[in-house]
């Protein structure tokens, strides 16, 4: 029994998340379509936005392609229909375009190498795989072709996988804390149910930063963190015990705030893909007693590392486990490579 038979026992649909380019998200996203093909599992695949091209149409470096087996239901839109070297019957097509065409829903009718694209939207990615599943499709994976940290909202799957490596730095403890970090950060605790989040589903204009005081609920003037971290301060008055925000958490809010009022002031986010704080200053905040929670967080399934980056530099695969599995310890760490 594979990874990928574990994770199909638990969750319906999968996103593959890189925490940067060349991060060995495409590799794993092969990785699991092969565990897939060994153990009789019916995958649907599907993409936010387009992957499956041999060359990065970003970085113009080589990368992989992705190969499906018979059975497969894929989206591929009209203009790479032609361009799949996999036998494709069309199932259907959908309403939902691309710049590259109406999005068609295909079945692999002869294994072979497809470039795979599908909407951008998270409520037009959640249809998609609503009408895979009609198809009889066992599991969805849903690779993360753009915008890494939005594919992760738990708004878009049942849980990720977390691909992450080499690429992010030259010294693997740096790969190893920033990779914690984010898992971490993936599983902050949820705001319990109750008084402090009816207040917050009950707001009027959820996109505006509110706080907290008693049983009751202000919003403030700013639909934007970025900028106003003295005027969420001076908001943060004696009696405020929680303050909301939608947006973006980042540093230079963080910065402006009195770090005093860590100790008594709970800050309260949609999900964890809205933090932009690294590891190292992380852990200085949470020491000052710095405290969040967050509407919705996301389930971390399995984090797959590469220990290779474009640039000529490796680890050894060995070691980067050993060490990655020190600071996560429930999930399962692999390298697809390996």
């Amino acid at each position: 029994m594979g990874l990928l038979s574990d994770l199909a026992k638990e969750y319906r649909t999968l996103s593959i998340v890189g925490m940067a380019k060349n991060a060995g998200k495409t590799t794993a996203l092969n990785f699991l379509i092969e565990e897939a093909a060994d153990e009789g599992i019916v995958l649907g695949i599907t993409s936010t936005g387009r992957d499956g091209e041999t060359v990065d149409l970003v970085t113009q470096t080589d990368k992989p392609r992705v190969y499906l087996y018979e059975d497969t239901v894929v989206s591929v839109p009209t203009m790479l229909y032609e361009l799949a070297e996999a036998g494709l019957e069309i199932l259907e097509m959908s309403k939902q375009r691309t710049s590259i065409g109406a999005i068609m829903l295909c079945r692999v009718k002869e294994s072979g190498y497809v470039q795979i694209a599908g909407p951008v939207a998270t409520m037009d990615t959640k249809r998609m795989c609503e009408k895979m599943f009609g198809y009889g499709v066992d599991l969805i994976l849903i690779d993360g072709a753009i915008d890494r940290k939005s594919i992760a909202s738990p708004e878009t799957s049942d849980a990720i996988i977390l691909s992450t490596g080499a690429v992010l730095s030259r010294s693997l403890k740096n790969v190893v804390s920033e990779t914690a970090h984010i898992v971490g950060l993936y599983s902050l605790p949820e705001l319990e149910e109750g008084k402090e989040r009816g207040l917050i589903q009950g707001l009027a204009d959820s996109s505006r930063i509110a706080v907290v005081k008693g049983d009751e609920i202000y919003s403030l003037d700013l639909n934007t963190g970025l900028g106003a971290g003295r005027y969420i301060n001076e908001a943060l008055e004696e009696d405020v015990k929680a303050c909301y925000i939608p947006g973006a958490l980042t540093e230079s809010i963080i910065k402006a705030i009195d770090p005093e009022k860590f100790k008594r002031v709970k800050f309260i986010l949609k999900d964890p893909t809205k933090i932009f704080i690294d590891a190292i200053s992380w852990k200085q905040l949470v020491k000052k007693g710095f405290k969040v929670e967050v509407l919705k967080n996301i389930k971390v399934a399995a984090v797959t590392v590469n220990p290779f980056a474009p640039a000529g530099y490796s680890f050894d695969s060995d070691a980067l486990l050993s060490e990655m599995k020190k600071l996560i310890t429930d999930i399962p760490v692999i390298d697809v490579r390996k």
